[in-house]
């Protein structure tokens, strides 16, 4: 396993994940955003829908999986990193998808290394453009990567609910 400064920052579609690593970027970390809003985003440019882009949920998958692993390969390893999500969240997404099995996941995910996931507690669900999951999605997708997160065995930290964002920044920076 190697060892590295890169905490992620992880919940269910609309837990607040975003809105705390943009100030944690305001803040003068490095942070790496949701790599599936990235893909859909680059897909979206392409001239593709929503329903186009999700038709094939395996597909979808794996395009989202090879780019965070591309993206983790080029960071500095010594470098404070942010993650909006990271490369075991999509064995969440696979299971949820019903695609479990997948020999290549299992392998990226067992090298996968993090100091500590902040698991952000569920907000009330808003449906976006990019968000396909229903709020019964959200609620299993929440248990699915807290599971896949204990069994690596790296530190879990809960994020509750807070009144800010500024606040919930606040105890992360404590729980560094």
């Amino acid at each position: 396993m190697k060892l590295n400064n890169w905490y992620v920052i992880t919940g269910a579609p609309n837990s607040g994940k975003t809105s705390v690593v943009k100030l944690l970027e305001r803040e003068g970390y490095i942070v790496e955003y949701e790599t599936a809003r990235v893909y859909i985003d680059k897909e979206i440019e392409k001239g593709r829908i929503i329903k186009e882009i999700r038709r094939n949920e395996l597909e979808f998958q794996k395009g989202i999986l090879d780019l965070k692993v591309e993206i983790e390969k080029k960071l500095p390893e010594d470098k404070i990193i942010f993650f909006d999500r990271a490369i075991p969240d999509s064995e969440a997404y696979y299971k949820l998808c019903g695609l479990e099995g997948d020999k290549h996941l299992e392998e990226v995910v067992k090298k996968s290394s993090y100091k500590k996931i902040f698991l952000f507690d569920l907000l009330p669900y808003k449906k976006d453009y990019a968000r396909t999951e229903s709020e019964e999605d959200q609620k299993k997708i929440q248990e699915l990567l807290e599971q896949t997160y204990k069994k690596l065995n790296i530190p879990v930290v809960n994020v509750p609910k807070m009144s800010s964002k500024e606040e919930r920044l606040v105890f992360i920076l404590n729980n560094l």
